[in-house]
């Protein structure tokens, strides 16, 4: 099980100075979409060169034009690209392909699909590395989790590993852990936290006791 940080509210030399706390306790740091819908994949380039030994993944949500969005990540240096599963199969197919051209993988994001448990088989099928459940920060307001639909995916898919993101905190861990994803995705439970590193460090230990 790993650890991504997600990075969604910072600014390039925030984004490096953060990591650096906390580049011990985690696997993966994600270059949230704000960043990049802000600074575009400068910000993927300048975190990857800072922290070259470090996965990064490139929050993107793609849904048209894959394969193009994917060489551009790629060339940012992004290890991990993400499309959202609402998009087309031909979509789907597109980034997969550009994303084994390059040596990298793609994560696909559930966020407002409404049949995961379909979704998911076809995705597997489509040779997605990582499905992902993500509670978006509009349905955590009302109150949304996404354990039951983690759960689904897990009965469902065969090859694909699975991410679970969203509002996630040492607090509701136990219960992350419990329905075992291959990935969890962590932002605010760190970022917001006056003692980062610490955070990042309670959260990394739980998980690796599994």
């Amino acid at each position: 099980m790993k650890l991504q940080l997600a990075l969604d509210l910072v600014n390039i030399p925030e984004a490096i100075e953060l990591v650096a706390e906390v580049q011990d306790s985690i696997d993966i740091v994600e270059i949230g979409t704000p960043i990049i819908n802000s600074l575009g994949h400068e910000a993927v380039r300048a975190v990857k060169e800072a922290y070259p030994n470090l996965t990064v993944l490139a929050d993107i949500k793609i849904m048209d034009a894959a394969g193009y969005e994917v060489q551009q990540a790629s060339n940012a240096g992004a290890d991990i690209i993400t499309i959202l599963g609402a998009a087309e199969d031909s979509s789907i197919r597109g980034a997969v392909e550009a994303a084994k051209k390059e040596g990298k993988e793609i994560l696909v994001d559930m966020i407002a699909v409404k049949d995961i448990e379909t979704r998911a088989k076809e995705l597997d099928q489509l040779g997605a590395d990582y499905i992902c459940v993500h509670t978006g920060y509009d349905l955590q307001a009302e109150g949304k989790d996404s354990f039951a639909d983690l759960r689904k995916i897990k009965s469902v898919v065969k090859n694909a590993k699975t991410a679970i993101a969203g509002g996630i905190k040492l607090e509701t861990l136990p219960e992350v852990i419990e329905a075992k994803p291959d990935l969890v995705i962590v932002g605010g439970g760190i970022t917001s936290k006056d003692d980062k590193k610490t955070a990042a460090q309670e959260i990394k230990a739980l998980i690796n006791k599994g």
